[in-house]
């Protein structure tokens, strides 16, 4: 990768990292709109990273469980088609195994909503089975925390159903 597709590759994740600011703020209608235009800029086949990116944060704007669903199956395939290089090259990457936990339960999430509990159950034992790599690769911290924490409450409503 030259320089200048580097540099180019960080403005889009820069402003991904924006939308994501807003979508935090209690911005979601924004936040959806610069994650349309971007998405419309990235594309289906666009980077890896930054479609998976886009797409589990565009999830999270979503109105509709069907479309929080569609955005979540579009991380998931986005990161299925990334590398541990490509991740890297992130200032503040982690390893590509890191995304399955999180992007697992998102889906498990999902699921639940569309009242759909045994594919909620199959995201759900995904997402606690790659969820021991978040200490292996010392993210053991808040994130691998909450995600852990976030695995066992979906666990507790999914065994109320």
């Amino acid at each position: 990768m030259t320089e200048q597709q580097a540099a180019s590759q960080d403005v889009v994740m820069t402003r991904i990292g924006q939308a994501i600011m807003l979508l935090h703020g209690g911005d979601r209608e924004e936040a959806r709109n610069r994650f349309g235009e971007l998405w419309a800029q990235i594309g289906e086949d666009g980077d890896a990273l930054h479609r998976c990116t886009l797409a589990h944060y565009m999830a999270d704007t979503q109105d509709d469980p069907v479309d929080e669903l569609s955005w979540d199956l579009r991380a998931l395939t986005a990161a299925e088609g990334l590398s541990d290089e490509r991740v890297s090259e992130h200032r503040d990457a982690l390893a590509v195994r890191a995304f399955y936990p999180s992007l697992h339960l998102n889906l498990a999430a999902d699921y639940m909503k569309l009242r759909r509990p045994s594919r909620a159950r199959i995201h759900l034992d995904r997402a606690r089975d790659a969820s021991a790599v978040l200490a292996e690769d010392g993210v053991d911290d808040g994130y691998g925390g909450g995600v852990r924490a976030a695995i066992g409450r979906l666990e507790r409503r999914l065994r109320e159903l």
